[in-house]
């Protein structure tokens, strides 16, 4: 814990040398990093930050000491269009990066991240690549099993700015069938930890929604075919999942004790708060009812309960009523 504090005040002090260009006192980088660091200490990050390369100067002026970043090192960098904080930040979002977008990705994102290191001597990326420790990132618990093919992605891609129609294979779980299909690709969207195709489905006159791991093989087409905007400028904008449909007014009761949880994340655009009685806080959202949905509410057990539509509320009985049957069954 203690070189983890020591690692983000280094950090923070370095951030502050890079928006000074006449440098900062020692008095000024004592208050940058907060109250109940001595002198001594941070006189001792900044010989760190030196012994990892970072050309930390001192000047006088006035009668005080300035200590000074020589940007002269990173005009390679800055020549690239970065700065140095842009840089290291875009390293530090590398776990988070690798998280969102892996699979057919994931080679891409190692060579450019390589290409970066070239641009800062290997003892200044000794200590970024200590920052870390502080910036974590887990990939999303539901995610595929099985990558998309990076065949069948760079296809893709090269067919949506093209405006290429496109004949793929695909497994529908829906129909436990591979069924091919000509289709017009508007979109590849990253959503609950997996890759989603976005496309219009000429054969059923409708826009409809392929996981990208289950597309076997696709070809690009010779056709071209011109977009329907959608409207949809954002990724499946009326779900709590990766699905597309109407979105409907949605009403949930949360209990007290859920209550302060709920009031502190925002799960939906749309979402409207109002307090009860005893604690208790209403949430409405205009979103789909779909099954991300009815899992979500779900997973809150007694805690939540749906107030409307009806017909949802109905559902999420039946379903308990099977789980009761289940286990029933077993005993």
């Amino acid at each position: 814990m203690e070189r983890h504090a020591e690692i983000v005040r280094q950090w923070r002090l370095l951030l502050a040398l890079e928006g000074k260009s006449r440098g900062l006192t020692l008095a000024e980088a004592t208050q940058t990093v907060g109250e109940g660091v001595s002198d001594r200490t941070i006189r001792r990050d900044f010989d760190a930050l030196g012994q990892a390369g970072f050309p930390i100067e001192t000047t006088k002026r006035d009668g005080k000491t300035y200590f000074c970043l020589n940007k002269d090192v990173f005009k390679g960098v800055a020549a690239a269009g970065f700065s140095l904080s842009e840089l290291c930040a875009l390293h530090l979002s590398r776990a988070v990066l690798t998280a969102v977008a892996g699979g057919p990705f994931r080679d891409s994102l190692a060579s450019a991240f390589d290409k970066l290191y070239d641009a800062l001597p290997p003892s200044m990326w000794k200590f970024i690549e200590s920052l870390p420790d502080a910036l974590g990132a887990k990939e999303h618990a539901s995610r595929p099993r099985g990558a998309a093919s990076a065949k069948a992605v760079d296809t893709l891609m090269h067919a949506i700015l093209a405006r290429r129609r496109v004949r793929m294979r695909y497994h529908s779980f829906s129909s436990q069938q591979v069924k091919d299909y000509i289709v017009e690709p508007y979109r590849l969207a990253y959503a609950q930890g997996g890759l989603y195709l976005q496309a219009h489905v000429p054969e059923y006159g409708e826009r409809r929604t392929f996981a990208a791991q289950r597309i076997e093989h696709a070809t690009a087409l010779e056709e071209t075919f011109d977009p329907v905007a959608s409207g949809d400028a954002e990724v499946f904008p009326h779900s709590l999942g990766a699905f597309s449909g109407t979105p409907e007014e949605v009403v949930i009761e949360f209990s007290a004790g859920e209550a302060p949880y709920v009031r502190e994340r925002e799960f939906h655009a749309s979402q409207r708060i109002d307090d009860l009685p005893d604690g208790r806080l209403r949430l409405t959202m205009d979103v789909v009812i779909d099954w991300e949905l009815q899992a979500w509410v779900m997973g809150f057990g007694p805690a939540a309960k749906v107030i409307a539509p009806e017909s949802f509320a109905k559902r999420i009985v039946e379903s308990l009523e099977e789980a009761r049957a289940s286990y029933l069954r077993t005993e």
